[in-house]
C-alpha cells in the first residue's frame, strides 16, 4: 500500500467516506499514513502515529515518498507557519516536523525551512512538570468530538496529545488507552501523569483524564478543565457534584 502525508493544518477524519459522516479524529500537518483503500474521492487510511483508521478526502492528502513511523518532533506553539512555496500553512499545536534538521523539514522530497518551538521527546523528566507544560495551551479549549488541538479536543485526544509530546504514543480512544500501562491499585497511590479512566452504567470506558498533584485531574468535559479526583470519581468544582465514575488508574512509562 502507498503512503500519504497531511499537507494541511488540520484535516478531519471521517467514520465513513462522506462529508456528513462523523469526525472520529483529526490528522495534523506532517503526520503520515498508509492507504488501505482508495476510491475516486476518498481514501481509508491507517495513521502511522497510532494505528487508527478513518476516511480522508483525497483533496486533503499528498503522496509521501518518505513516511516516518518513528517518534517525531512536534510543534509547541500556535503561531508557526511553514512556507511550501505555493502556499503557507499555519502549524497547529502538535503538528509534526518530519525529519527536522537544522531548521528545515523534509516535505515532498525537498528541504523546507521552518521556525517553530518543538518538544524534546524526553519522558524521563519530572512527569508533573512535563504534563503541566504540555497541557497549558489546552486549558479552556472547547470539547470537540474527534478533536486533537487547543482549537477543539476530546478527552482521549487530550491525553494522547500530551503523552505524544513526551514521546509516548497512546492509542486514540479512551477504551484503547485503558489497555496500556500498569494498574495503580488505589487512587490514593496515583502519581502525577497517571491516566484515570471512567465508565458508564454498562461498565464501558467512556472517559479519561490525567492525574495531577493534590488529587486533581485535567480532562476534557465541555472544555478542558481541572477538577478534583477521589475514589468515587471526578468532582466538578463548579457544579459541586460528581460527573464521572472512576473505573481504574493506569501508569504508563
Amino acid at each position: 500500500m502507498s503512503s500519504v502525508i497531511c499537507p494541511l493544518s488540520i484535516v478531519p477524519v471521517r467514520k465513513e467516506p462522506a462529508d456528513r459522516s462523523e469526525m472520529v479524529t483529526q490528522w495534523l500537518f506532517g503526520e503520515t499514513a498508509e492507504v488501505l483503500e482508495h476510491t475516486e474521492r476518498w481514501s481509508r487510511l491507517r495513521f502511522d502515529h497510532d494505528g487508527y483508521e478513518g476516511w480522508v478526502d483525497n483533496k486533503q492528502l499528498l503522496p509521501c515518498p518518505t513516511p516516518n513511523t518513528e517518534p517525531d518532533l512536534r510543534v509547541l506553539d500556535n503561531a508557526s507557519i511553514v512556507d511550501l512555496g505555493d502556499r503557507q500553512v499555519m502549524l497547529p499545536y502538535g503538528a509534526v516536523l518530519p525529519f527536522h534538521q537544522q531548521g528545515t523539514i523534509l516535505f515532498q522530497g525537498r528541504r523546507v525551512p521552518v521556525n517553530a518551538v518543538t518538544n524534546t521527546l524526553d519522558a524521563r523528566g519530572d512527569r508533573q512538570v512535563l504534563v503541566e507544560t504540555y497541557m497549558h495551551p489546552f486549558l479552556g479549549a472547547p470539547y470537540l468530538w474527534g478533536g486533537r488541538t487547543p482549537w477543539g479536543v476530546d478527552c482521549s485526544g487530550l491525553t494522547q496529545a500530551i503523552f505524544m509530546f513526551m514521546g509516548i504514543y497512546l492509542p486514540r480512544d479512551a477504551w484503547q488507552q485503558a489497555g496500556e500501562g500498569d494498574p495503580v491499585e488505589f487512587v490514593e497511590l496515583a502519581a502525577p501523569g497517571d491516566l484515570a479512566f471512567f465508565d458508564n452504567e454498562e461498565g464501558r470506558i467512556i472517559h479519561v483524564g490525567i492525574v495531577l498533584a493534590d488529587r486533581r485531574i485535567v480532562h476534557a468535559s465541555g472544555r478542558v478543565r481541572i477538577d478534583l479526583l477521589d475514589q468515587q470519581g471526578i468532582f466538578n468544582t463548579e457544579e459541586q457534584r460528581y460527573t464521572h465514575r472512576l473505573r481504574l488508574v493506569k501508569r504508563v512509562a
